[in-house]
């Protein structure tokens, strides 16, 4: 829970680095939360409110995280934009955000993991 309120409290923060394991529980996260505000939009009749007012609270932040995410790879944050090429920029993009991050400080900041950032 520690990691998605960190990413909560970092808004519209797109410096810095972001560990893999921080990505990854704010994507689970926002996945089952997502899940629930569907399943409870259909329960009540007012489909798609909830969801739609969750995913846009949260857009800012999703962008944030995966650009620090991004950085963590040396990779600058404009590489997420890979995403919108049809087929393999989504799978390509699954792969950035999966592979690990430099050990050593590179241009956008000291390595997360040995900080304990």
């Amino acid at each position: 829970m520690n990691h998605y309120t960190d990413v909560l409290k970092k808004y519209a923060v797109f410096s810095g680095r972001a560990r893999r394991q921080e990505y990854w529980m704010f994507f689970l996260f926002n996945v089952l939360a997502l899940i629930i505000l569907l399943v409870l939009d259909g329960v009540l009749g007012t489909a798609p409110l909830l969801y739609s007012v969750y995913a846009l609270a949260v857009l800012l932040p999703s962008l944030g995280v995966a650009i620090r995410r991004l950085h963590d790879t040396g990779k600058s944050g404009w590489w997420i934009l890979v995403s919108l090429v049809p087929f393999v920029g989504f799978i390509w993009f699954i792969v950035l955000m999966a592979s690990a991050g430099q050990q050593q400080q590179n241009q956008y900041g000291p390595d997360p993991k040995a900080y304990g950032v």
